[in-house]
């Protein structure tokens, strides 16, 4: 059984996001954000979270970009030129044309949390991976989306 969790850094503050990550055992970050050095991020730019992470949690990190929409999917939705449902369909797509699925080994996902910046994982990329990953496996994948 794999265990793979979610989280967004918006709305929350560093105290809470650690807490989160710990009570649920991640080991692993893995970003999944087209742009992780955003000066709107905070305690969540790349470097510093991977430091962060490294140092007050003893949790590794790195930055998967083939987990990323591409630039020009997210400013059609946030633009709303497509619905969420159009968004949804392009974005799984785009992980087809990665070959996402034959690139990941489930197992080394295990107690990995997917992390971008939406609050909740309803209406994120995070969510529709991690599903992706689960539907694509033929491993049992658990998924918890951290609030």
């Amino acid at each position: 059984m794999i265990e793979i969790s979610t989280i967004g850094f918006t709305k929350k503050n560093a105290e809470k996001f650690f807490s989160l990550l710990n009570d649920e055992g991640v080991e692993t970050i893995i970003d999944t954000r087209v742009n992780n050095t955003s000066q709107l991020s905070g305690f969540a730019k790349g470097g510093d979270l991977k430091f962060f992470a490294k140092e007050i949690a003893q949790i590794d990190y790195f930055h998967e970009i083939d987990y990323a929409p591409t630039k020009e999917l997210l400013k059609k939705y946030r633009s709303k030129d497509i619905s969420w449902d159009e968004y949804e369909v392009e974005y799984l797509n785009l992980l087809d044309l990665r070959k996402i699925k034959s690139k990941v080994d489930v197992q080394k996902l295990h107690k990995g949390c997917l992390l971008c910046s939406e609050h909740t994982a309803e209406k994120c990329h995070r969510r529709l991976l991690a599903e992706y990953l689960q539907k694509s496996s033929s491993e049992k994948i658990i998924i918890t989306h951290l609030k």
